[in-house]
């Protein structure tokens, strides 16, 4: 049986772990630190094979050392021309990635960062097609363009949002309610929006995560998703014209609603 779980890392990252509880054997996404990783296992009984790198930021990859020292027969996949030099299997978009009984598809997403791939499976994991997309898509929001263009993640969210609408979406940061703050600023009559931030909430006072959320939630209310909808282009045009920005593209509504949480 395969199962997903969260290790809460540094104040607000998530790094995934994908356990075969019928071997004891794990997968490792984005291990930013290696010691909450390292404590997982052993509290689990895990051993791990496989660590998969969705991009070079520090807080993604700065455990992978030490979690492979003394385990050289743990597979490290990450994205080709990357700054992160640790890989032992490079991938590039197009490229299947195999772990147990589990095929990934891996994405190029770049915007974030240049190098920016994403890992999708149709196999169902907690009753769910999943998809690991680091810091590409988060729930309500998306990530900041460090290297890449308005126009690159406007492709990449693209083609994250024609997967199932039934994916499952592990990001990398537990960004949600800030996140919400912001779209319910630019979009003040969303009811949705308001119902779901009283959810999010609700979830962070029990100290649960909000991730992962649903693909089909997120194309409903997240604005970083929404740059056709009526709604989102109305209110990305009004903050452009206040800003002197272009709107008169999807790249251009995109770029706006970027710039407006970047300045939030």
């Amino acid at each position: 049986m395969l199962t997903i779980s969260a290790i809460p890392a540094f104040s607000d990252n998530y790094i995934w772990c994908i356990a075969d509880t019928d071997t004891g054997k794990a997968l490792i996404v984005d291990p930013g630190q290696a010691k909450p990783v390292q404590e997982h296992l052993a509290k689990q009984g895990l051993t791990l094979d496989t660590i998969l790198v969705t991009h070079h930021h520090p807080d993604h990859v700065g455990g992978i050392k030490d979690l492979v020292q003394g385990n050289h027969d743990c597979r490290i996949t990450g994205p080709a021309e990357s700054p992160f030099k640790g890989s032992t299997n490079v991938v590039h978009p197009g490229d299947e990635v195999v772990w147990r009984d589990i095929t990934f598809q891996v994405m190029g997403v770049p915007g974030h960062t240049l190098d920016h791939i994403a890992y999708f499976t149709d196999t169902k994991i907690n009753g769910r097609p999943a998809l690991f997309c680091g810091d590409t898509l988060f729930v309500i929001g998306c990530g900041r363009l460090f290297e890449g263009t308005p126009s690159q993640m406007l492709e990449s969210l693209k083609s994250i949002r024609e997967l199932p609408g039934e994916t499952a979406i592990y990001c990398a940061h537990e960004y949600t309610l800030s996140n919400l703050r912001f779209a319910r600023s630019l979009l003040p009559d969303d009811s949705k929006l308001e119902a779901f931030d009283r959810a999010c909430k609700d979830k962070r006072d029990a100290g649960e995560p909000t991730v992962p959320s649903i693909l089909d939630e997120e194309k409903q209310l997240n604005p970083f998703l929404r740059w056709d909808d009526p709604q989102v282009v109305s209110a990305a045009k009004r903050y452009a014209a206040g800003q002197g920005l272009p709107a008169d593209s999807d790249s251009a509504i995109f770029a706006a609603i970027r710039h407006g949480k970047d300045n939030f």
